[in-house]
């Protein structure tokens, strides 16, 4: 089956929690910036999305050029249901990918969790950030969908 024709389902939400010192629009246009297709509610503490395609985020991996990156943080809260992965809060309000690893940001991060019903999880990751060989996508063709 070819790239194109491909159904993926999935599942994506996202948390990112909100403290008195900060703008609540300043927060959500953090998450609309890596997330634009989500669809953003605010719970108490916190600002919550959900978006069923990851594409965007996915052309932004590609354009920083962090698809190696992403595959790591992606497998290391890989489950059989999907994965979960941090992000700094401060550089998505930038509009740039940054992983958050260690000791969360003083105001926390942005918590992303990912539900994928089609197709297996290791296709889905290799869907939005396919293998590299010389830190170029093994399949160029693999992006060329989406733009």
């Amino acid at each position: 089956m070819s790239a194109n024709t491909r159904v993926y389902s999935i599942d994506a939400r996202i948390e990112v929690p909100v403290y008195d010192t900060e703008v609540t629009d300043r927060v959500a246009d953090a998450v609309g910036n890596l997330f634009p297709n989500a669809d953003t509610s605010q719970e108490p503490g916190k600002l919550v999305a959900e978006t069923h395609t990851l594409d965007p985020f996915s052309d932004k991996l590609h354009e920083q050029e962090i698809l190696d990156t992403a595959r790591r943080e992606f497998d290391r809260d890989a489950r059989a249901d999907g994965f979960s992965f941090k992000l700094k809060k401060q550089a998505a309000l930038q509009g740039v990918v940054n992983f958050a690893v260690g000791d969360p940001d003083e105001l926390g991060d942005i918590e992303v969790d990912v539900v994928v019903r089609e197709p297996s999880v290791a296709e889905y990751v290799d869907h939005i950030a396919p293998p590299t060989q010389d830190g170029r996508p093994v399949d160029p063709d693999s992006n060329a969908d989406r733009r």
